[in-house]
């Protein structure tokens, strides 16, 4: 059977899962949740009353949760070839509901309308998921051996940085390859056009500023911690002109440096701080590390300790640096191919401000590409799949898998 008769065929199945993968809310600790184990459990169920046989289960401990451990599934199918595998990694993990009065439907009940599937996770990441769980069920119902052998991650906490899920594999078990082909379905554009290869440095500054607190009308006796504090978060956003290169790669093309969050410092008008706190967020080009972007932050502060009298401590909650995946890699120029043929569409190249699991396996020598068909409901009220928009992903990985 042609691989567009099967999928459309399966219409019914593909509902069915959502229907059923919603259902369970597979929630981390940091969002009040218990975690994916109930919803792993009824994939894994699932999975195997349809036909895969070669599932591997492995879990992170984790003593937040009420089994103990975060979950992910591992599922081959082989193929002619196992010298590079085509690795197609989804989660499993959904983000809270936001405000519920926000939403027009149930978050946990599937809705389908006018050729959408209403609900929270449809499309973060399930529209990922089962795109890539149908795709390699076309090779299981029609017994057909995939030219390499296929493997689906479907993995846990995703949402909250990967420490239990992606992160946790690539560092206890030895699944991956340097040579293995890596996509992850859990980004893109309502065409299937743009391909994710690059990803900006990753940097959150924690600034804590020291000074003297006095009365507001005897600056002359104190060292204004709030003064100063503004001061360098000037000087630090702009570092954007001395990181100044572009890549027309990244929208915006340039680094940023963003002052964020403040804390409070007093209770009173009248009354000079002796503390402040503020944070920066940095998304850098790759072409620069962050090393050398820390080693100007550093001078920043200790300018601003001079002039103001003040001593400055900082902390970086999140800093994270990887490469690219050329253009050249071979997953970046099979899943073009394979989107030319199945969408039509000439794809684009992108890098992106944001993080994404892509980068650990990049780190680790992976090349990564991160790529779906989808409208970005990511963490919205009343987020929503496009059915056809799922179909078509998964005709696209029969491509890329045959």
């Amino acid at each position: 059977m042609h691989p567009h008769d099967f999928l459309n065929n399966c219409k019914k199945e593909i509902v069915e899962l959502q229907t059923l993968l919603t259902s369970i809310p597979a929630i981390a600790p940091e969002g009040g949740g218990d975690g994916e184990a109930k919803k792993c459990d009824a994939l894994e169920k699932w999975l195997k009353a349809n036909g895969f046989e070669n599932i591997e289960r492995f879990e992170a401990p984790d003593s937040r949760v009420s089994s103990g451990v975060r979950p992910s599934l591992v599922v081959t199918i082989p193929g002619q070839d196992d010298s590079q595998r085509v690795w197609v990694m989804a989660h499993m993990d959904v983000v809270p509901v936001g405000d519920p009065k926000l939403w027009n439907t149930d978050p946990w009940t599937v809705v389908q309308k006018d050729g959408r599937l209403y609900g929270r996770g449809v499309e973060d990441n399930q529209q990922g998921l089962c795109s890539a769980v149908f795709a390699a069920l076309y090779f299981i119902k029609n017994k057909i051996v995939p030219a390499h052998t296929v493997k689906l991650l479907l993995a846990a906490d995703e949402e909250n940085g990967s420490a239990y899920g992606a992160i946790w594999l690539i560092h206890n078990t030895s699944l991956f390859r340097k040579n293995d082909l890596i996509l992850i379905p859990d980004g893109g554009d309502s065409q299937g056009r743009t391909i994710e290869i690059a990803e900006k440095n990753l940097l959150w500054l924690s600034v804590h500023v020291m000074g003297k607190q006095t009365h507001g009308s005897r600056p002359d006796s104190g060292a204004n911690a709030c003064l100063a504090a503004c001061d360098l978060s000037v000087r630090l956003h702009k570092l954007e002109s001395v990181f100044d290169k572009c890549d027309p790669l990244f929208e915006p093309d340039y680094s940023t440096f963003q002052p964020t969050k403040r804390e409070k410092n007093v209770d009173s008008i009248n009354i000079i701080p002796g503390e402040d706190r503020f944070c920066m967020d940095c998304r850098i080009l790759p072409c620069y590390s962050l090393q050398e972007v820390l080693a100007q932050v550093d001078r920043c502060c200790r300018e601003v300790e001079k002039e103001y009298g003040v001593k400055v401590e900082y902390t970086t909650p999140q800093k994270s640096e990887s490469p690219a995946t050329p253009v050249d890699a071979p997953v970046a120029q099979k899943l073009a191919a394979a989107i030319k043929r199945v969408h039509g569409l000439e794809p684009k190249f992108i890098g992106i401000g944001g993080g994404t699991v892509g980068a650990e396996f990049r780190r680790e020598g992976i090349d990564a590409v991160v790529w779906s068909t989808l409208d970005d409901q990511a963490h919205q009220p009343n987020e929503y799949c496009v059915v056809e928009n799922l179909i078509k992903d998964s005709l696209t990985l029969v491509d890329l898998f045959t």
